[in-house]
């Protein structure tokens, strides 16, 4: 059983909150996770909302719910009832304990609407990504297998590279054809799955929803849906640009990246680390991986962005908190040269401190408050900010 980061924060959560909420994808270890949490309360109670038979017992909800009120209860898959969510709130001012719900689901508040309205003010959110370095803390030689496979449980532990590849897309299949309309969205399975994996070949890249529906044949609107549907399930991040007023001209575009390594490299058939080496997307899955990473890690009061001129000067993520501002340079490379761009955009940012994120064995100062790090301590320093 390998630890989830996220644990001590969900059960502070219950402590505080009538109801938490633990989002993510589709086998990112919530129900796993839930279980665990479950089995410290005497007779709880865990109703998966996909199987009939837990779906009877709420043919009227509440009367069960109110029937198991002094009860730990775990509702699992909780978008497919959306209609719970105004019987909740009317349990929850009836009796206002902490940690009376945990609510499991696998679709954005955003998507949730209905629960962070009929909720706001009982409910805590909290999102599970897949395994991260700190849950993993692969060694130096583990690190690459750790970037190739993702970070989804079944895909991470598969007993060998074709095994992974094989559960890899399989997920993506189920996710286009069950997952995706189970939230009322009516888009073929075979249209999301090109869109999909023609994001995976523009991976890291600015978005540009012209250029992409021209390629695609519909609407700049129609492929800006297709985008948020892939985000509000988990399966891409968006990475706005810096918004500053630095006297420059800023790209204005955000960047698209697919959230996991694993899925990327089973969009564009990648099954070994041979395969990846070769491939010209290995620069910009690297950095959509160490993204990732940081995403996890650094902690939601940090906002997240990137840096971009017009006359060329960069930083691949700059993390801000009130005054604070850490950037972070992604290179892959064993012995990585930092550009002139670099070196410009540290002096317009006034950056606290910036981080060079590489697959190096150890750390190393490279300037004064710029830092090479390897990729496998990443965890350890983004405690210490």
């Amino acid at each position: 059983m390998i630890s989830r980061r996220l644990l001590p924060q969900i059960e502070r959560s219950l402590g505080d909150f009538p109801a938490v909420a633990l989002l993510g994808p589709r086998q990112a270890g919530k129900t796993t996770l839930a279980r665990i949490v479950a089995n410290a309360r005497p007779d709880s109670v865990h109703l998966d909302l996909e199987r009939p038979s837990d779906l009877a017992k709420l043919s009227d909800p509440e009367l069960f719910l109110s029937r198991h009120a002094g009860q730990f209860i775990v509702l699992d898959e909780i978008q497919r009832q959306p209609e719970l969510f105004a019987v909740l709130r009317a349990l929850i001012d009836a009796q206002r304990t902490p940690g009376r719900f945990l609510l499991l689901g696998s679709a954005s508040p955003q998507l949730l609407r209905q629960a962070s309205e009929s909720l706001a003010g009982r409910i805590c959110f909290h999102e599970l990504a897949p395994f991260d370095v700190s849950e993993i803390n692969p060694l130096h030689r583990q690190l690459q297998d750790f970037w190739l496979r993702g970070g989804y449980p079944l895909s991470w532990l598969a007993p060998s590279d074709a095994s992974s590849f094989a559960w890899r897309e399989s997920f993506i299949a189920t996710h286009l054809e069950r997952d995706i309309p189970a939230f009322g969205i009516r888009i073929p399975g075979t249209t999301l799955h090109r869109f999909w994996q023609m994001l995976a070949h523009l991976h890291g890249q600015l978005w540009n929803a012209s250029r992409l529906a021209a390629g695609f044949g519909v609407s700049a609107p129609t492929v800006q849906h297709y985008l948020d549907i892939l985000e509000a399930t988990y399966m891409l991040r968006r990475l706005p640009p810096l918004q500053a007023n630095l006297g420059k001209r800023l790209v204005k575009s955000p960047k698209v990246y697919l959230r996991d390594s694993g899925i990327l490299h089973a969009l564009l058939g990648i099954e070994n680390l041979n395969d990846l080496a070769g491939h010209p997307i290995v620069g910009a899955s690297w950095e959509g991986w160490v993204l990732e990473q940081i995403a996890q890690l650094i902690g939601a009061q940090w906002q997240l962005s990137f840096y971009r001129t017009a006359s060329g000067a960069e930083m691949d993520v700059v993390a801000t908190r009130g005054g604070r501002k850490i950037g972070f340079e992604i290179k892959f490379s064993s012995a990585p040269a930092l550009s002139k761009g670099f070196w410009s955009a540290l002096n317009d940012l006034q950056l606290d401190q910036a981080y060079v994120v590489a697959p190096v064995e150890s750390g190393y100062p490279l300037a004064p408050n710029v830092e090479v790090v390897a990729a496998t301590e990443l965890a350890n320093v983004l405690a210490g900010i």
